[in-house]
C-alpha cells in the first residue's frame, strides 16, 4: 500500500521523535469533504480510508457513545469489581429513565446528532459513502478490495457496538438525502448479527492477500487485517452464544462459534498475531511489555497508534495515549486511579487459585495458600504485580517529578511508590468516612490507597519509554506525553473467546488448553498444571467459571468486564426480567440462574470498599499538649514515620525494604511484609456510597439494563423507532417499549 502525507509542516519531527508507524498515523486526517472524483485516484481511497480510521479508531477518553471503555473508572469500570463508586447503571437510589434527561439512560445509539463526526450514525453514514465511492471509481478491483476490506471491518465495529447495548437497530448500508422520508426501523437482533457477519467476512477475505503472510509493515502497520476482522468475528459469535442473547442454551450457537472460531486461528495465526512472549519474563514482565511494544506487536490485533508530540505549535499531529498521566501517582505528575479492594481481594494467589476468603467462585478451588489481608501482596498471581501498585514498590519512570514541585522525589529511574498515610485528627484513623489523612513523599491528600498500575510504561520494564517528559510545562499538563498504543483485542482474548466457546460446546479440553496458554505466559509451569484445577474438562460449570474468571484477572482495567457481566447476567443470574418482557426473556438454560450455575456471588447486593495503609499509631505524636485531639501535620515534611521525634526511621532505612521486581521475589516481599507488620495497618475507607445517614447503599443493576432503552432524546428525533421492551416510550406518553431484542 502507497503511504501518503497530508500533513507537511512538523512531519520531519514527527518522525525523528517516534517510531515509523507515526507515519501512518498522520494520515487519518479529516478527508471527507472532497469530490467523488477522488475515489479515481488511490491516493484519493487510501486518504478516505484513513479518515475512517481517524472516525472509528478506539482511543483513551473512556465510555462515551463514540468509543469503548479503556478500562477507566467510568460508566463501565463503575459498574464491576474494578472500581468504587456507583455508576448510573448500579445506583440504589436512582434508576435510569428514558423519559427524563435527570438521570437519564446513557445514548449509545446517536451520541451528539449535531456532529456527523461524533454521532454514531453519521460515523456509519461516512462509512456508507466511503464504500460507495469505491466502488463506483474507476480503480481495478484488486486496488478496490484493499480498501473496502478496511471499511467494511469499521462498518461492523460500529454496529457491533451498537449491538451489544441494544439487540437490533436500524440497519443502514446506503448513504440516504436528510429527509424525515427515509426512515430505517429497527431490524432484528438476528438480522444485525448476520450483518455484521457478513461485513466482516467480506473484510476478511478482501484483506487475505495482503495481509495472511505475517500482516502489515513498516507505515501501513496498525491498520486491520484478516486476522483482526476473524477475531471482531469471533467476539461476535461469542456475544450472540452468551447467555444474554441466549436464553435457551441452543448448543447449536455455540456449535456454531466453536467451529468457525477453531478454523480462524490459524488463519489469525498466519497474521502475524501470537501471545507476546520474550526469552526474559521476570515476575510477569512479558504481561505487562505486552502493551509497551509500539510496532509489529504480535499481541495487538486491533490497536490505536500514538505519538508522544508534547506540543501541538499549531499542527494537528498530537496524538498522545492519556493513560500514562491518569494512573502515575501526583507526586510524579500524574493523576492516579483507585483500585477497589474487592478485586485486590480476588486475585489469585502464586499457585494459581482464588483466596479461600474471597467467596466469589463457588466452584474453583480456593488456594491451599493463606491470604493475609493484612499484607495484600505476598504469594500473588505474577500479573498482580503489574496490575496494582502498593507502598513499597518501585515504579520507576523517565523524568524528574521534582521541577515540578521541588517537594517530589526527584529520581525517577528509582521511583518508589510510598502511599502509606497518617491523619490529623486523633481517633480518626478506623473511620472510612474521615478525609484527614495525608500521604507520604508529598502525596498529602492527593493520594490513592492502592493504585491501578496495569499498562503503565515502567522503566523496570521498558527501558526505553515510550513517551515525553516534560516535568515544567507552562501550560499546567500532566507531564507524561505518550505513544503506547491502545490495544482494544488482545491475542489473549482470541484464546480466551475460543475457550468459553468451546466450553459452551462441550469442548473442555480444548478450553483448558487455552486457559493453560495464557497461564504459561503468566508465568505458570506444566508441572504445577498451569495453576488450574483437575476437574476443568469434566466439569462445564466449573471449565466456564474458571474462564470468566481469567477473563477478569487478565483483562483487568482494560474496559472487558462489564461487557462479560452483562453477557452472563453476573448482576442477578438473569432471574429477573423488566416489566412487560415476555415469557421468552425467561432464562431456561443454566437452570435458569447463571450465577447459580456458574457458582458466583451476584453483583447485585453487594459493596464494593477502598483500603489505604495508615501509619500505627505508635506514629502518633501531639505536638501541643494544649490541643490533644490534633496529631501530625499537613505537609510534606510532616510524615511522621521520617521522624526521629515521632520513633521514625531514615529515608534510606525505608527505601531498604522496597520490592524491585527485576529481582526474585520471594524474600524481598517477606521482608516487606514484616515491615508492613511493624508500622503500618491496612484501614477500610469508603468506596460505595452511603445514604444520607451513613447507611450502606449496595450495587443494584436493574434488569431492564441488560438491553438499553433509547434515550429521551434519541426518542425525540426518531419518533418512528420502536422503544425496548422494559423502557418507557417518551412518543406514546410513557406505555412500555415493544421492541423485542430477543425476537428473531
Amino acid at each position: 500500500m502507497k503511504s501518503i502525507k497530508y500533513i507537511i509542516l512538523g512531519l520531519a519531527a514527527v518522525m525523528g521523535a517516534t517510531s515509523c508507524s507515526d507515519a501512518f498515523l498522520q494520515d487519518k486526517k479529516n478527508y471527507d469533504n472532497t469530490n467523488t472524483d477522488l475515489y479515481n485516484y488511490e491516493s484519493g481511497v487510501q486518504g478516505r480510508v484513513n479518515d475512517i480510521y481517524a472516525w472509528c479508531l478506539p482511543v483513551t477518553n473512556g465510555l462515551s457513545w463514540k468509543y469503548t471503555s479503556d478500562g477507566s473508572a467510568d460508566e463501565a469500570g463503575k459498574s464491576t469489581e474494578e472500581y468504587c463508586g456507583f455508576s448510573g447503571f448500579v445506583n440504589p437510589e436512582h434508576e435510569l429513565s428514558s423519559m427524563e434527561n435527570e438521570n437519564g439512560v446513557p445514548d449509545y445509539f446517536m451520541g451528539q446528532k449535531a456532529n456527523i463526526q461524533e454521532a454514531v450514525y453519521g460515523r456509519i453514514r461516512n462509512i456508507n459513502d466511503v464504500i460507495k465511492g469505491i466502488n463506483e471509481g474507476t480503480l481495478d478491483q484488486k486496488t478496490k478490495d484493499l480498501y473496502l476490506g478496511q471499511v467494511y471491518f469499521f462498518r461492523a465495529w460500529c454496529y457491533y457496538n451498537l449491538v451489544r447495548w441494544y439487540g437490533g437497530v436500524p440497519i443502514v448500508k446506503e448513504v440516504s438525502a436528510p429527509d424525515p422520508q427515509n426512515f430505517t426501523p429497527r431490524s432484528s437482533t438476528k438480522a444485525c448479527i448476520d450483518f455484521i457477519l457478513s461485513d466482516l467476512k467480506k473484510a476478511a477475505e478482501m484483506l487475505s492477500e495482503y495481509t495472511t503472510k505475517g500482516g502489515w509493515s513498516g507505515s501501513d502497520y496498525g491498520r486491520v487485517t484478516t486476522g483482526t476482522a476473524l477475531a471482531l468475528k469471533g467476539r461476535v459469535l461469542l456475544l450472540w452464544a452468551s447467555p444474554l442473547f441466549n436464553r435457551a442454551n441452543d448448543q447449536s450457537r455455540w456449535q456454531t462459534a466453536y467451529e468457525e472460531m477453531s478454523k480462524d486461528l490459524e488463519v489469525i495465526d498466519a497474521c502475524g498475531y501470537g501471545l507476546y512472549k520474550s526469552s526474559n519474563n521476570v515476575n510477569g514482565s512479558d504481561f505487562a511489555m505486552q502493551f509497551l511494544v509500539p510496532a509489529k506487536n504480535t499481541e495487538a490485533v486491533f490497536v490505536t497508534l500514538f505519538n508522544n508530540i508534547a506540543s501541538n505549535d499549531g499542527l494537528d499531529n498530537q496524538k498522545n495515549n492519556s493513560w500514562e498521566r491518569s494512573v502515575r501517582p501526583a507526586n510524579t505528575g500524574g493523576g492516579g486511579k483507585g483500585a477497589s479492594a474487592m478485586l485486590v481481594d480476588m486475585f489469585p494467589m502464586a499457585d494459581g487459585k482464588i483466596p479461600a476468603s474471597a467467596g466469589t467462585y463457588t466452584k474453583l478451588t480456593p488456594s491451599a495458600l493463606d491470604y493475609d489481608a493484612k499484607v495484600p501482596f505476598v504469594n500473588r498471581d505474577p500479573r498482580f504485580y503489574r496490575t496494582f501498585g502498593f507502598p513499597g514498590f518501585r515504579w520507576a519512570y523517565n523524568g524528574d517529578a521534582s521541577l515540578r514541585d521541588s517537594h517530589n522525589p526527584s529520581d525517577g529511574k528509582n521511583y518508589i511508590l510510598w502511599n502509606y498515610v497518617w491523619y490529623t485528627e486523633k481517633n480518626e484513623q478506623g473511620d472510612e468516612f474521615s478525609g484527614n489523612s495525608y500521604a507520604a513523599d508529598n502525596l498529602l491528600s492527593s493520594k490513592q490507597g492502592v493504585y491501578v498500575k496495569k499498562k503503565s510504561d515502567d522503566l523496570d520494564v521498558n527501558p526505553s519509554a515510550l513517551y515525553t517528559y516534560v516535568a515544567n510545562d507552562t501550560k499546567g499538563s500532566a507531564p507524561f506525553y505518550s505513544a503506547a498504543p491502545l490495544i482494544e483485542m488482545r491475542y489473549a482474548e482470541v484464546l480466551l473467546n475460543l475457550a468459553e466457546v468451546a466450553c459452551g460446546a462441550g469442548k473442555m479440553d480444548v478450553a483448558v488448553e487455552q486457559l493453560q496458554k495464557i497461564r504459561e505466559r503468566a508465568g505458570y509451569t506444566a508441572e504445577a498444571e498451569y495453576g488450574l484445577q483437575s476437574n476443568l474438562s469434566s466439569d462445564q460449570a466449573a471449565c466456564m467459571s474458571a474462564i470468566l474468571y481469567e477473563r477478569q484477572i487478565e483483562f483487568a482495567y482494560e474496559g472487558k468486564r462489564f461487557d462479560d457481566c452483562r453477557r452472563w447476567m453476573l448482576y442477578d443470574g438473569g432471574a429477573e426480567l423488566p416489566e412487560g418482557a415476555p415469557s421468552t426473556w425467561k432464562l431456561t438454560g443454566w437452570g435458569g440462574n447463571t450465577c447459580t450455575w456458574l457458582g458466583f456471588k451476584q453483583l447485585n447486593g453487594q459493596r464494593r470498599e477502598n483500603m489505604e495503609f495508615c501509619l500505627d499509631h505508635k506514629f502518633d505524636y501531639v505536638p501541643d499538649p494544649s490541643k490533644p485531639d490534633k496529631i501530625n501535620g499537613t505537609t510534606w515534611d510532616a510524615d511522621p514515620l521520617l521522624k526521629t521525634e515521632y520513633q521514625g526511621i531514615t529515608k534510606k532505612e525505608r527505601d531498604d525494604v522496597a520490592v524491585d521486581l527485576r529481582q526474585p521475589l520471594a524474600t524481598q516481599v517477606d521482608v516487606l511484609a514484616d515491615w508492613y507488620k511493624n508500622n503500618l495497618v491496612r484501614n477500610l475507607k469508603r468506596g460505595d456510597g452511603y445514604s444520607s445517614s451513613k447507611d450502606l447503599l449496595y450495587m443494584k443493576f436493574y434488569p431492564k439494563y441488560y438491553f438499553l432503552g433509547l434515550s429521551r432524546g434519541a426518542q425525540v428525533d426518531n419518533k418512528g423507532l420502536q422503544q425496548t421492551i422494559g423502557w418507557k416510550d417518551y412518543n406514546n406518553g410513557g406505555t412500555n417499549g415493544t421492541f423485542d431484542p430477543l425476537a428473531e
